[in-house]
């Protein structure tokens, strides 16, 4: 079964000065978020780029792969929590993606952490966002259980 999602940018004016909106089109959860180039390369200032949104698609996919890994192994998430940091940077073609670095810190009754290590080794490879990125960008992921 494939799955579709969408969503839409509107954007007015030149690189530099201009601004935008995204907006997620299948769910409408996110709605009119302000994007501008400034946002993605220097102070946000309260708005968003799609270095922040691949951040955050990245943060959920890997809970939910890790999730699952740990439900295969018998352990139930109490709670995962997740971030993933995106950086960019001005390389000789352009402003690149260069990695998606992964911190989650998880309480797991029963798992011990060289357990969670390996199943957030397992997600951070196995991820659908993951696998989008890998071999053009660096993945990597810290992992912490908690108590």
């Amino acid at each position: 079964m494939a799955a579709t999602r969408s969503a839409t940018a509107i954007w007015q004016g030149n690189l530099l000065q201009g601004s935008g909106t995204v907006s997620s089109g299948t769910s409408s959860q996110l709605r009119d978020l302000p994007v501008s180039w400034s946002a993605r390369t220097e102070d946000p200032e309260g708005m968003t780029g799609p270095e922040e949104l691949l951040a955050a698609a990245h943060a959920s996919c890997f809970s939910m792969a890790l999730s699952n890994i740990l439900a295969k192994a018998g352990f139930t998430a109490e709670r995962l929590e997740v971030t993933a940091e995106v950086r960019g940077d001005k390389l000789e073609p352009g402003w690149t993606v260069m990695s998606s670095h992964i911190t989650v810190r998880g309480r797991v009754p029963g798992a011990d952490q060289a357990t969670f290590a390996d199943a957030a080794e397992q997600a951070k490879d196995g991820c659908p966002i993951s696998r989008a990125l890998k071999g053009n960008v660096e993945l990597t992921v810290d992992s912490t259980l908690e108590s």
